[in-house]
């Protein structure tokens, strides 16, 4: 199966992704996780508000609300067979049924049945709902914080210019990339676009199998993700719970679940605020000292975040200056 390649900004997500098995919760009506409090219940529309005075009218809490209830309703089942040969199972736990949206093609190849499956698991009702009050509002601090760098246009050091942006401004890109499974639709981009500026249609399509269990949503009108916020929104909840290639996702970073392998040790990486950093755009922030200012912006917005949030993270390792970046 043909790739494609992470954005200037590694804020895309890759098909081939690192084994990590995930505890799934159950789910009430509403979609949130019934053995924790909703994310609305610690984070008001005041909150909200507050913390991003200058954010572009599409991005609403109300919308970041219905996506967080609309998104936790889906878990997700990856099983990954020989090196790159994926079956992905989306269920709704409203039905609790699961459905098969991708099977790649070489599936049931003898080939490909050699070696023993590799599986996990992601609940997107687990997004700052899965631990106690101080790790939830952690995460979340954390989750807009690296929103809010991603779209802000303003003065540095204010921290009230987030969510500025729906799209990045540049839109002539058409960032398409050769991938048998998530091929692109004529005559469609694929730039970035929503608090993540998800771009690539590789992306696209993965991030649509897990939301709307159809990659072609996504596909044939990329343009979702800049004009319906709970769709924009959902996309970064669902970049921020799915692990990439290498990669562990950056909600098991911040709950704790991840926890550095020998490479990883060898290479610095350590669990904290900076390895979402690493995450997200390790290639160009990562391993390159303190003085980098994308860095250091993503770790203003935390530390001011978890302030505005009551929260504090005495014990943050903030920064990835001396991790080694992912390949």
């Amino acid at each position: 199966m043909k790739t494609f390649p992470i954005n200037r900004l590694a804020l895309g997500f890759l098909p081939l992704l690192v084994l990590l098995s995930l505890a799934c919760g159950g789910s009430g009506a509403n979609g949130a996780n019934t053995q924790h409090v909703r994310v609305s219940s610690f984070f008001t529309e005041k909150q909200f508000n507050d913390l991003f005075p200058l954010r572009d009218k599409f991005y609403t809490y109300s919308a970041f609300i219905k996506a967080v209830d609309e998104l936790g309703h889906i878990k997700i089942k990856v099983v990954r067979r020989a090196a790159s040969v994926y079956q992905i199972t989306r269920t709704d736990k409203r039905t609790g049924k699961p459905v098969i949206v991708r099977q790649d093609p070489d599936w049931n190849e003898d080939w490909a049945k050699k070696k023993p499956d590799s599986v996990y698991y992601i609940d997107y009702g687990n997004f700052c709902t899965e631990k106690d009050l101080l790790t939830d509002k952690k995460e979340l601090a954390a989750f807009l914080a690296n929103i809010a760098h991603e779209t802000r246009h303003g003065e540095n050091g204010k921290y009230n210019d987030g969510l500025m942006y729906t799209h990045e401004a540049n839109t002539s890109l058409p960032y398409i990339a050769d991938n048998d499974t998530y091929p692109p639709t004529t005559g469609k981009k694929y730039y970035g676009r929503g608090p993540v500026q998800l771009s690539y249609n590789g992306n696209y399509g993965y991030a649509s199998d897990c939301i709307f269990g159809n990659k072609s949503v996504l596909l044939d009108n990329p343009d979702l993700v800049s004009t319906d916020p709970v769709v924009a929104f959902e996309t970064a909840i669902y970049f921020w719970m799915t692990p990439q290639t290498y990669k562990p996702s950056a909600h098991d970073v911040m709950t704790g679940k991840w926890q550095p392998n020998a490479d990883d040790k060898a290479k610095n990486r350590k669990p904290g605020f900076g390895m979402t950093i690493n995450i997200i755009n390790g290639a160009v922030e990562c391993g390159q000292g303190e003085n980098v200012f994308s860095m250091n912006d993503r770790i203003g917005f935390y530390q001011y975040f978890l302030k505005k949030l009551g929260a504090s993270d005495p014990n943050c390792v903030c920064s990835c200056g001396s991790m080694a970046a992912y390949k």
